[in-house]
């Protein structure tokens, strides 16, 4: 019995060493990721020790690098030129966010399924059809001919490589253990990349299908009625209105006729080819920035405010450090994979971002003169294509995957208007084609030194359109519509364009001068909220449709009353839960359940309503039923007319919608088309204030603390990988709501808080969700967490030399080349 036990067990051992080192389909062998030697386990870290000295190795360095690093595990490096600088800064963000700038290189490059398989092919299928790496290389062609982002670049892309090149494969990152793959060589491109992707996150968004739609369907009336180019109700644009234009302005192209853009659209179902369904437009989610004047601060300098809303991931999207070299001291964050810092402040000057969300994404109709789409027709001319291959490795397959992409002069031809299932008819048009430096930008504003070192700074900006804030310590303030945007005549890009006509192609750009922005306007501050860029009365045409005016119309309130400001001042406002769209349209729906009968259930859920205070406050049950309630009265109202066809639909706005319930109570979209019965204003009320309330009672049981707003709301703060639940964030308590200056939703919000009082001595506070390692085994991966989620920011240590001492400062690497001590 002995003797086969012994057989049994020697058996099952040589069992599992041969499933555990075999991959188990997408997965990795589990054999080397469990071991104790190269596996997981390798991957904690102990915290800091604040008496740790160590000294690198750098056989690139031109001289030595000093890094400190501070209590929250910011780095702070000090260098002797910029390449060195940059060098630092590729080394020692790779150190904490190597795997995160892998992935989401690979993300923009199309080439997720190398390590994941099939089931990323069609997302690696977008990023190429969409032309992903047809701009990443026409941006690093004009990056590597100027010297400065040349050395940025190679710098940087040393550094990250001189990080990777050291590593055991015990020191990979937990993740490429856990997929089964090592890191590969960083490229300067590799930066582009990262750029095209924030492009697409920010300005890769289309609807011109969904309104072309709705033109085909109900005609030019009521397209002008329920999507009209400027908010109906009310609007606080971000360059203040009666500002006056000082320019000579260019002629704006013309107008094609009304009608035109509809006859191209058959109502098909998309094919297979075409590019995949964009993540949608989330109305009122966004950033916002501020600056005010030397006026309202307690300091007589400005203050400056910037809370960029976007994707709550971990590692964060940011990574925070200083910068400091002979000609520049700059601190705040960066994006991993991109050298510098994008939004911060310097000895002299602050600055920082919101997205504009101009048209600078346009489909076109193409005809082609037969199958082999060598020729396309424009301008009464057949004009010759262009053909790129896609090649596209899938990780377990021995063939790779093949894929002609063509080209026009407008762009790829890659998405659909649903007329063809052969292949793709519409060209994409879009700005991340456009070749450019927008790194430059970033650059000199790194080591600006006022107002128009920061004007200058803007010129070489292409995209995405962003509102940059700005303050200086000569007190200016300031803020501009800053981008390379497109010269198109009203409305163009609306709806589907015409690929034949020149009249519809893009006719030039506005100067860079002419785009729109104020300096220290009357009422002493600058703001943005993804509003409105400006009133009726700038001439050139940025977009039809921006981000509701709740968030500015409160931010612009109380920035107008505040007076004696100071760095928790902005702070405070940043955190603010109040719903101005809720205080605009809940009396009104109240008035209307007066006359409704309802069980005693619903009555409370009216009290509690009636009561509440407007504020989006965590533990607010009245919060969850309004935020539940009025989403699904749009849907109520919208659902039978643009939810109906088999192809999708634009729907009204919120502001839209808004305006329809306060100022046109009778008007027929009340009515649900598809009942016997004529709904009215009061039946929909009613009965989707109903359906809130079973909704919630379905999910969260009858009323109680199970309904307080951030249970329902459930904001979560999910690894980067979005499979890897136990490196999630743990649940997290917070308030605020699209319609609030705090915008967070389930998993979008506030991804950097940062307010800069500046002077003599600047003073900065700022957080992200997370923290500053992307490795869950680090005490540095959520140690920033709890206070974002109190809503405080830390201060930011700022350092004027590498010996400079503060209590705060734990460890140091020096970086040096080892050439530099060879006799």
């Amino acid at each position: 019995m002995k003797f086969v036990r012994a057989i049994f067990s020697i058996a099952l051992t040589i069992g599992l060493v041969y499933v555990l080192n075999r991959p188990l389909g997408p997965a990795p062998a589990l054999g080397p990721f469990l071991s104790p030697f190269t596996g997981f386990w390798q991957n904690g870290e102990a915290p800091s020790n604040p008496m740790g000295n160590q000294v690198l190795k750098a056989n690139s360095l031109k001289d030595e690098v000093v890094i400190r690093f501070d209590d929250t595990g910011v780095p702070h490096i000090f260098a002797k030129n910029d390449f060195d600088l940059f060098y630092a800064q590729g080394y020692i963000t790779a150190k904490d966010r190597l795997w995160q700038m892998d992935l989401q290189t690979r993300a923009a490059a199309g080439r997720l399924s190398e390590i994941l398989g099939r089931a990323t092919l069609e997302l690696d299928q977008q990023s190429r059809r969409l032309g992903m790496g047809y701009g990443a290389e026409a941006n690093l062609k004009m990056a590597m001919s100027d010297p400065r982002s040349r050395e940025a670049l190679l710098g940087y892309t040393a550094g990250v490589n001189a990080y990777i090149n050291q590593l055991d494969v015990k020191d990979y990152p937990v993740e490429f253990k856990l997929l089964g793959y090592k890191p590969e060589a960083w490229q300067p491109i590799n930066t582009m990349y990262m750029l095209e992707q924030m492009t697409l996150t920010l300005a890769g968004r289309s609807n011109e299908l969904n309104m072309t739609n709705v033109l085909k369907k109900y005609g030019k009336e009521i397209v002008d009625q329920l999507f009209p180019d400027y908010p109906m109700l009310r609007e606080s644009p971000i360059i203040p209105e009666g500002t006056k234009w000082d320019f000579k302005q260019l002629p704006v192209p013309v107008k094609i006729p009304e009608m035109q853009a509809a006859k191209h659209l058959s109502f098909l179902k998309k094919p297979k080819n075409a590019l995949g369904e964009r993540e949608p437009k989330f109305e009122g989610l966004g950033s916002n920035n501020w600056a005010i004047g030397s006026e309202k601060s307690i300091t007589g300098y400005p203050i400056l405010a910037n809370d960029p809303h976007l994707d709550l991931s971990l590692p964060s999207i940011w990574y925070q450090a200083q910068l400091h070299a002979p000609d520049v001291n700059v601190c705040g964050v960066s994006l991993p994979g991109i050298p510098g810092i994008i939004i911060g402040f310097n000895q002299n000057v602050a600055w920082g971002v919101t997205n504009v969300d101009a048209d600078v994404f346009d489909l076109y109709k193409i005809k082609f003169k037969d199958d082999t789409r060598n020729f396309y027709r424009h301008d009464n001319q057949w004009k010759p294509t262009r053909k790129r291959t896609e090649v596209i490795y899938v990780k377990g397959e021995k063939e790779p995957i093949r894929e002609e992409v063509v080209y026009t002069h407008h762009g790829p031809v890659t998405d659909t208007d649903y007329s063809s299932e052969k292949y793709p008819t519409l060209a994409v048009k879009w700005i991340g084609h456009e070749p450019g430096n927008s790194f430059l930008t970033f650059y000199e504003l790194n080591k600006s030194r006022n107002y128009d070192d920061y004007r200058k700074a803007l010129t070489h900006y292409v995209g995405p359109a962003q509102n940059f804030v700005f303050a200086d310590n000569n007190k200016n303030i300031a803020i501009t519509v800053n981008g390379k945007l497109p010269l198109k005549y009203r409305e163009q890009g609306k709806f589907l364009l015409d690929g034949t006509d020149p009249a519809e192609d893009w006719q030039g750009w506005i100067p860079a001068d002419q785009n729109p922005y104020v300096k220290n306007p009357p009422r002493g501050f600058v703001s943005s909220a993804n509003q409105s860029s400006t009133d009726q009365t700038y001439p050139y045409y940025i977009n039809w449709s921006f981000s509701p005016s709740e968030r500015a119309l409160r931010i612009n309130e109380r920035l107008a009353a505040m007076s004696r400001a100071n760095a928790d001042s902005l702070r405070l406002l940043q955190n603010d839960n109040f719903s101005v769209l809720a205080k605009t349209i809940l009396p009104k729906l109240l008035s209307i359940l007066d006359k409704t009968a309802l069980t005693p259930t619903q009555k409370a859920a009216q009290i509690t309503l009636a009561n509440w205070n407007y504020q989006n406050s965590p533990e607010s049950v009245a919060t969850s039923i309004f935020e539940e309630w009025y989403p699904m009265l749009g849907r109520a109202i919208w659902d039978d007319e643009f939810d109906s066809t088999p192809v999708a639909m634009e729907y009204p706005s919120r502001d839209r919608t808004l305006y329809l319930l306060l100022k046109q109570p009778n008007e027929k979209w009340f009515d649900n088309v598809n009942t016997p019965a004529k709904e009215t204003l009061p039946d929909i009320v009613s009965a989707s204030f109903k359906a809130a309330l079973d909704t919630l009672a379905a999910h969260h049981g009858p009323m109680s603390d199970s309904w307080q707003w951030y249970k329902v709301k459930a904001t979560e703060i999910r690894h980067l990988s979005r499979s890897l639940k136990p490196f999630n964030a743990p649940p997290i308590k917070t308030g605020g709501a699209s319609s609030a200056v705090n915008a967070i939703s389930k998993r979008k919000g506030p991804s950097w808080r940062m307010v800069v009082e500046l002077g003599p001595s600047p003073k900065a506070y700022g957080i992200y969700p997370g923290g500053q390692s992307g490795n869950p085994g680090s005490p540095y991966y959520l140690n920033l967490l709890k206070k974002w989620e109190n809503g405080e920011l830390n201060e930011l240590l700022y350092l004027s030399s590498p010996d400079q001492e503060n209590p705060r400062l734990t460890s140091r690497i020096t970086l040096q080349n080892p050439k530099m001590f060879t006799k």
